[in-house]
């Protein structure tokens, strides 16, 4: 992988001028239960953004975004939420910055809270002429800090998932617990801020639930679509409202 952290300018300057895309790792920092770290989002589109790079002549990664629209996680200690317009105005403001040097710029976006804040962000960008994109996992399995995330930590983060305090949250569908989140937030339907079970994460599945996000992202790179709209159903571990502020429980995840 060649990261955006570890190049001077002239060799930025040389890739870019080779055709090089800039991946763009977004997550957040929010609540992921009682046994995964607070940066899992951040972590999971950081890893898969490595791990497809060098599958991408040429694609550079850039340091990840941590911070996005996670207000409805906002009842558990440590949640940092910029809300739904700073996330947008945030990326706009980084995608005509990136644009000057890179001809093609892909968000990888593993938060579904911030699904709006990035299409619409895409949307302004692409209008301004940037070949902007913005792509998502797709991914079966419950909603968040569930057996997806917890198997995709034991491969990206092994030693940060604290297995003995692994629990089952609320099991609903989420389509059930959409009116209760966006008003109330995640912890008004589980207090332990797990929506699924994690029961039954591994390390294999861990690595094959990768392996497809991987696969997905250089298609995805290397296919003729303009822009993928971010839109997600609730499956696998993605999100679940829009938030416009980074207070209270409204929104975003």
């Amino acid at each position: 992988m060649t990261a955006l952290s570890a190049l001077a300018w002239p060799e930025v300057a040389e890739r870019a001028a080779g055709g090089a895309v800039l991946l763009v790792p977004v997550g957040a920092t929010e609540q992921h239960g009682p046994h995964l770290p607070l940066t899992t989002d951040t972590e999971i589109a950081a890893a898969v953004a490595a791990a497809a790079a060098p599958l991408l002549p040429g694609a550079v990664v850039a340091p990840a975004l941590p911070y996005g629209s996670s207000g409805e996680h906002q009842g558990f200690p440590g949640t940092l939420s910029i809300g739904a317009s700073a996330t947008e105005a945030v990326l706009v403001e980084l995608g005509r910055s990136a644009g000057t040097t890179f001809g093609t710029v892909v968000v990888v976006s593993t938060h579904g809270g911030n699904a709006g804040p990035v299409e619409q962000a895409v949307a302004t960008l692409r209008a301004e002429g940037r070949d902007v994109r913005a792509w998502s996992p797709r991914w079966e399995g419950d909603a968040h800090a569930g057996r997806t995330e917890t198997s995709l930590m034991l491969v990206i983060a092994p030693a940060r998932v604290r297995l003995g305090a692994a629990e089952a949250g609320d099991t609903s569908p989420l389509a059930e617990l959409l009116p209760a989140l966006r008003r109330d937030g995640v912890r008004s339907v589980s207090p332990n801020g797990v929506l699924g079970d994690p029961g039954g994460a591994s390390p294999l599945e861990g690595r094959e639930l990768l392996q497809s996000a991987v696969d997905q992202l250089v298609t995805f790179v290397r296919g003729p679509r303009p822009v993928e709209t971010v839109e997600w159903d609730g499956s696998g571990t993605h999100g679940t409202g829009t938030d416009d502020t980074d207070t209270g429980t409204g929104g975003g995840r």
